[in-house]
């Protein structure tokens, strides 16, 4: 008896399958071998102008050093998924996120009732450093300084920055008061939580840098907004008083000490006038005296020839009084006054008594 081997029986059974595979090989390798290709070069990755590439092989960082970790912009070549995987990091790109854990509720632009309680689990506030509450809108704007830790993060990275800028911001509101975050303390409170934020973001090594901070709406509650309103109103009255006071007192000022330079000039070259004209007639006195000493009856006579003609010479009208009857003069009175013997102020100043 003839028995059939089971090789052989495998064999017939599976010849049929063994040219189908075979005949569809013929008709598809190029296709498979595109494939491979197409996978193999997958890790091709083109890098733009504003930013850097860094691979993580199997999870990890290539690279020992920053440096090395960091791809500039180019085509990068590397290893197809899963193998590695390619992370583009815009370093160049200031990007910014709304920032709204400590704003107030959407009442669809519609003004809410004043009587309203606050509810702490709707809205957001901060405590300022005497006790009053504030809602803060805000925009922070940041880029990526770390590339390696970014990669990491990824779009976390945002969710970190609105914790760490949150958190800095409701410190930085504790330690001022309430006046001086709604007036003019919004810079100096931007600067103190842009610094402990970029602190807090360092610490979590989210490879991200503040840019800045920006206070989109800065206000308190509803339900005492038109009194703070009232109060600002009065603060910005005071300080434009203020200003206006001292930009009077800047103009006024300089102009009475111009006045009383101008007055203590004309003063001291009157005075300098005067002491001159006083010493030049004192020194002409003291000559007279000694020419009189020295021969009164000349000086004397000179001196009364000298006031007649002053006298005559500004007497401004001249009668000529005929010869009484008689040769006696009744009831005639010449009066010359002191000032006609000083001598003349002016040449046309005349006085002329009778």
């Amino acid at each position: 008896m003839r028995t059939v081997s089971a090789p052989s029986e495998v064999g017939r059974l599976a010849a049929p399958l063994a040219q189908a595979v075979d005949g569809a090989w013929q008709r598809m390798h190029w296709w498979i071998m595109a494939m491979v290709v197409l996978y193999a070069v997958s890790g091709t990755t083109i890098v733009r102008a504003d930013e850097v590439a860094v691979v993580l092989r199997w999870g990890r960082l290539v690279g020992a050093t920053a440096a090395a970790q960091e791809h500039g912009p180019g085509l990068l070549l590397s290893f197809p998924r899963p193998i590695d995987r390619v992370v583009r990091v815009p370093v160049k790109r200031v990007s910014e996120v709304s920032i709204s854990t400590l704003s107030a509720a959407d009442f669809g632009g519609a003004f809410p009732d004043p009587s309203a309680v606050l509810d702490p689990v709707v809205q957001g506030y901060a405590l300022t450093g005497d006790r009053n509450i504030v809602h803060v809108d805000m925009v922070a704007r940041y880029r990526v300084r770390d590339a390696a830790a970014w990669a990491f993060h990824g779009p976390a990275a945002e969710d970190v920055l609105r914790v760490e800028v949150s958190a800095a911001v409701v410190r930085s509101i504790g330690e001022m008061g309430v006046d001086r975050v709604l007036s003019d303390g919004r810079e100096a409170l931007a600067a103190t939580a842009v610094r402990r934020a970029q602190a807090g973001l360092d610490a979590a090594h989210a490879g991200l840098e503040l840019s800045s901070l920006e206070f989109t709406r800065l206000m308190p509650p509803y339900a005492l907004a038109s009194d703070f309103s009232a109060v600002q109103s009065a603060f910005i009255g005071a300080e434009t008083k203020r200003k206006d006071a001292q930009a009077y007192g800047e103009t006024t000022v300089p102009q009475a000490r111009g006045q009383t330079d101008t007055v203590t000039q004309l003063a001291r070259g009157e005075t300098e006038a005067d002491l001159a004209r006083a010493k030049g007639e004192a020194a002409a006195f003291r000559a007279l005296v000694r020419e009189y000493r020295a021969n009164p009856p000349v000086v004397r006579e000179r001196l009364y020839r000298d006031a007649v003609e002053r006298a005559v010479g500004r007497a401004g009208d001249t009668r000529w009084i005929p010869p009484p009857v008689g040769g006696t003069y009744r009831g005639l009175r010449i009066t010359i006054g002191s000032d006609v013997l000083k001598p003349p102020i002016s040449p046309t100043s005349n006085e002329h008594r009778d």
